[in-house]
């Protein structure tokens, strides 16, 4: 019988066909005695493709580990080494606290699988770093191919057919979809000067010249260079041949016409195969600064371009002192721990380095969101006004950064309009599906404000396995766990926070609250060093001390208390529901804050003092919706 003979042999020929293409097949890893020499060149082959050529720091750490791997040196690529020797941390580092090895090690593996899905598709070795590590793994890529010289045995029932056709099918379909990740390239042909005269010429070609630099820095793009372009300049346009000879999908082509001290650039992006226009775009600008317009410009039309086709992520060329500046900002950040502790001064700096890297303001419009919830801080009256500009400046510059999407959902989170945050943090998602932290702000910031727990619990879920050594992602999935009444779990997730975090200790003290052992919880908030210098934490305390009958120590702890939320929290904890809203109501006069402040009072499993909490609310919750201010903050803790 031969019923899958007809599949086998088309299956053959296919393989045959596009067996350069199949070198994803059983990539074996080699011992590392194995040629040092042809590693290594494929080492400076690496780093001599764009992606790592403009990227000095990521080329530095990837050098690193192979090196010191191909030296016999893996002992020594552990985080708290290559922190310092890598990333200029001080001796003292502590990977806990700083996370930019593994920020850093997730970027470079990112760049590796896009250089081996692209340029490097053909390469004969392939270098990869796997997750939960920093020693580099090298490995053949070898060519699938069916060996003619045995002989064929024909499959004799249905199921051999069907493993035959599922064969046949896995391996078009990896075909499919590496064939729509392959590089689209991309012509700019040189913009007519639609002037008299030729004065204007130089800012003609300094705007294609721009245009294809722009263009050069977007993954997923293969830009032809000026040089080929300049071959087309001044010649009858034919968009077909054009395309043909230089090889490309898509052209770029366009006019500058100058009048008095007025531009107006005319630019449109064709598809050779059919002539098709895409995209086209007019500029019309004063002619002040000739070359921040041409700046203008080419990132206007390559951020249109990027939207156009669905791709790709751009890579920067800002200065190794403002990405420097960039990381300390994220190192600051990450170290907060809880405590004051701020990114927007490093951010800020970052900027006045280099006004157009996107990156750092959308970190700067989500430190300031951030801050803007958080007490005790010395807020800014222009505070939430910068929050909203940074994060809007970074879309500008970037429409396809996730950070910046991410950034403009806390944002709106912060000025209570949910369903726009939603709708960004949806579109930071589909830009990046790895980025742990859009799932956690996501969750924290606009699911459990708007009571939608379980959906928040799902997509921290997700960020724990994107970063499971995230303390802030375990202390959110706690948060949440605790909520829904599951103190178990929500201890669990506790447990597996660093046992340096300074929340850790309020977190078990939450969940001993929640299976209602107040003594330990009393105790383990007592004997925690981070109390004092925390208002939530005194008043974790003093709600602690309420409960557990201790009403004097409770009442002279809420007489001290100079912050809203220290004074809510031991209010809510004597019951004096006037007082506990009366606090609510100052904590939330700067906006809707989604700290959540009463959550565990809310939702700690005590029936009596919950439903004496929404009881209150009920009666007061009409007038409170009408205040943009205290309502979201009130919704967010009661429901």
């Amino acid at each position: 019988m031969a019923e899958c003979d007809g599949v086998e042999t088309g299956f053959d020929t296919f393989v045959s066909r596009h067996k350069r293409r199949l070198s994803f097949q059983m990539l074996p890893m080699l011992p590392v005695d194995t040629d040092h020499q042809a590693f290594r060149q494929e080492l400076e082959r690496l780093l001599a493709s764009p992606g790592f050529a403009r990227n000095v720091r990521m080329s530095q750490f990837l050098r690193v580990l192979v090196e010191r791997h191909l030296e016999g040196r893996d002992d020594e690529l552990k985080e708290s080494l290559l922190g310092v020797e890598v990333f200029g941390r001080r001796p003292d580092y502590d990977p806990k606290q700083d996370s930019i090895v593994r920020t850093e090690a997730g970027r470079l593996r990112s760049r590796l699988a896009e250089y081996y899905g692209g340029e490097g598709r053909s390469n004969p070795l392939a270098i990869a770093v796997p997750k939960g590590g920093y020693i580099p793994v090298f490995q053949q890529r070898e060519t699938a191919r069916v060996d003619a010289g045995k002989p064929r045995v024909a499959p004799r029932s249905l199921a051999a057919a069907v493993l035959c056709v599922s064969a046949a099918l896995v391996v078009t379909s990896w075909w499919v979809l590496q064939s729509s990740k392959r590089p689209i390239a991309i012509a700019v042909l040189p913009l007519a000067n639609l002037n008299p005269d030729s004065s204007g010429e130089y800012f003609v070609d300094g705007l294609t010249d721009q245009i294809i630099h722009d263009l050069s820095l977007i993954d997923g793009l293969a830009v032809r260079s000026l040089t080929s372009s300049l071959v087309f300049k001044g010649q009858p346009r034919n968009v077909r041949e054009a395309g043909r000879e230089l090889q490309v999908d898509y052209l770029v082509e366009g006019s500058v016409f100058r009048a008095d001290e007025r531009l107006r650039i005319d630019v449109r992006v064709v598809r050779v195969r059919d002539d098709f226009p895409v995209w086209s775009g007019r500029f019309d600008r004063k002619l002040a600064d000739v070359f921040a317009i041409q700046d203008e410009i080419a990132l206007g039309i390559v951020n249109n371009l990027r939207l156009k086709l669905g791709r790709g992520r751009r890579r920067y060329e800002t200065s190794l002192e403002a990405y420097d500046l960039y990381l300390s900002g994220l190192s600051a950040v990450s170290a907060r721990d809880g405590l004051p502790s701020s990114g927007v001064a490093w951010f800020e700096q970052a900027i006045a380095k280099d006004p157009s890297f996107a990156p750092a303001y959308a970190a700067l419009g989500s430190e300031y969101a951030r801050e803007s919830a958080q007490f005790p801080v010395n807020h800014p009256v222009d505070e939430l006004v910068k929050m909203k500009a940074a994060a809007e400046k970074a879309i500008a510059l970037d429409p396809m950064l996730a950070e910046a999407h991410a950034a403009l959902g806390l944002v709106e989170a912060r000025e209570a309009h949910w369903g726009d945050a939603e709708r960004s943090f949806h579109r930071a998602i589909e830009l990046d599906r790895n980025r742990s932290q859009t799932y956690s702000d996501f969750a924290m910031w606009v699911l459990a404000v708007v009571g939608r727990t379980s959906e928040a619990v799902d997509n921290l879920r997700i960020a724990e396995a994107n970063d499971p050594l995230s303390s802030e992602v375990q202390l959110n999935t706690a948060w949440m766990l605790m909520s829904l009444e599951r103190y178990d779990d929500a201890g669990r997730h506790c447990d597996k926070m660093s046992p340096e975090d300074s929340l850790r200790p309020q977190c078990l003290a939450r969940v001993r609250l929640g299976q209602g052992k107040i003594a330990e919880a009393v105790t383990i908030m007592e004997n925690d060093p981070h109390t004092a210098d925390n208002p939530q934490g005194r008043g974790f305390l003093g709600y602690l001390y309420a409960r557990a009958g201790q009403r004097e120590q409770a009442e002279r702890m809420a007489h001290d208390a100079k912050f809203a939320n220290e004074q809510a929290l031991i209010y809510a904890g004597l019951g004096d529901n006037d007082k506990t809203f009366d606090a609510l109501g100052r904590h939330g006069r700067g906006g809707p804050p989604t700290d959540r402040t009463l959550h565990h009072v809310a939702g700690d499993g005590t029936p009596p003092r919950r439903s004496a909490i929404e009881q209150a609310a009920k009666d007061r919750r009409l007038a409170l919706k009408a205040d943009r201010t205290v309502g979201p903050i009130l919704m967010a803790t009661l429901l």
